[in-house]
């Protein structure tokens, strides 16, 4: 396979996954083995099923490097209730890492390796229209007054609220068609698609890797200009901001807390980075350690102890879940949940559902969320929730 060629120009129609940074990573098609489950549940239903899969399947693998042999590709809901999980282990998987591909094929009788050609151009959705989901722009920003209200209150420290888009086309969206685009345009995030949910990431909840962990936190976010001058400048207003500061230290502490009963040793840097996407700049930390326990704690595992982050949920946890809950008036099914992949020896890559959307015929349900403190500014998080919208939107209009 060259070099040059784009893994998704791979993927047929047939049921694709996705998991793609900077041109690398695994795709994928087809269904050989599936899981849905739903609940409290839901990770350890999915993990024993994994379990039992991996301990039933022979595999053949000579290529020996994470993500190779039997793999499977899963996305979770945020909440226990509502919202269905997934795992679907695909008939072909496309893999490509640090200049090596393999192809791993799998069925119940020996399958030969696929000619891997590209595949037919798919067109891009046709004369989308937008429309507010759940909340309009107004009655968004009164929930992220009265969230502020309650946080002053002292009963939080900080929530992080979503709000949805809902776009239709005139015909069935071809997912194939903004993956595409967000891989070209967004190639330091994490482009993912399982089951109809896609997107493109920049945060990893968590990555196992032959007994390393690590983890990349961001929180607090600005709006980029354009203006390369001006976007140094919020750069650095952004580093020193004690809002962001604030929100920023709480999902650090979230993320480092959930790892440390895995970890014999952690590096946890004392201050964030900036990290500049195409349309905003973050706040970022990476944590890493030295897992203790990769014999009997999958990656999968790992995830579930640290979903949902305060990134993505706030601090106290179950304060902020419920006020969520109570608040957002819509189900975020498996937006902000861990979506990835891991191999039959529980190493895996697993994201946090960010920058997405879910696909069903011609409609795409886009969101996007915000961390409220409590000096946050409804004008200011709707402006920031607009900014985190452009990724896919721009990937369904061809902005």
């Amino acid at each position: 396979m060259p070099d040059d060629l784009p893994l998704l120009s791979l993927v047929p129609p047939d049921a694709p996954v996705t998991w793609l940074h900077r041109a690398e990573g695994l795709v994928g098609w087809g269904v050989a083995a599936e899981l849905r489950t739903r609940g409290v549940t839901r990770f350890a239903d999915a993990n024993k099923w994994w379990s039992e899969t991996t301990a039933r399947a022979t595999v053949h693998d000579a290529v020996g490097e994470p993500g190779s042999g039997l793999v499977c590709f899963g996305s979770f809901a945020f909440a226990d209730e509502p919202g269905d999980s997934v795992m679907v282990v695909p008939r072909v998987v496309v893999g490509r890492r640090a200049g090596r591909a393999w192809i791993t094929t799998v069925g119940t009788e020996p399958v030969p390796p696929p000619d891997v050609v590209p595949a037919e151009v798919p067109d891009p959705p046709a004369d989308v229209v937008f429309a507010d989901g759940a909340l309009n722009g107004e009655q968004w920003m009164s929930v992220v007054a009265e969230a502020v209200a309650r946080i002053n209150a002292g009963l939080l420290e900080k929530v992080v609220l979503a709000r949805d888009l809902v776009a239709t086309a005139t015909a069935p969206v071809d997912v194939r068609a903004p993956l595409r685009r967000l891989a070209e345009h967004y190639p330091s995030c994490w482009t993912f698609h399982v089951d109809g949910l896609f997107g493109a990431t920049p945060e990893m909840l968590v990555r196992r890797e032959r007994g390393l962990v690590t983890s990349r936190v961001l929180a607090g976010t600005i709006r980029r200009t354009g203006d390369d001058d001006r976007d140094l400048a919020l750069a650095a207003h952004l580093a020193r901001s004690s809002k962001d500061l604030e929100e920023h230290e709480y999902a650090v502490r979230s993320v480092a807390d959930a790892l440390d009963p895995h970890c014999s040793s952690m590096n946890v840097p004392e201050s964030p980075f900036v990290l500049h996407l195409p349309n905003v700049m973050h706040l970022a930390t990476d944590v890493a350690g030295v897992v203790h326990d990769a014999a009997t704690v999958s990656s999968l595992e790992l995830a579930e102890a640290l979903h949902p982050s305060a990134a993505v949920g706030g601090t106290p946890t179950p304060a902020a879940t419920a006020l969520i809950a109570t608040l957002e008036r819509m189900d975020r099914g498996r937006y902000a949940g861990p979506v990835g992949w891991m191999d039959a020896n529980g190493d895996g890559e697993w994201g946090i559902a960010l920058r997405s959307a879910v696909v069903a015929g011609d409609t795409v349900r886009l969101f996007a969320g915000c961390g409220i403190v409590a000096d946050s500014d409804p004008a200011a998080e709707l402006a920031e929730a607009q900014a985190k919208f452009v990724p896919v939107r721009d990937s369904l209009t061809g902005g």
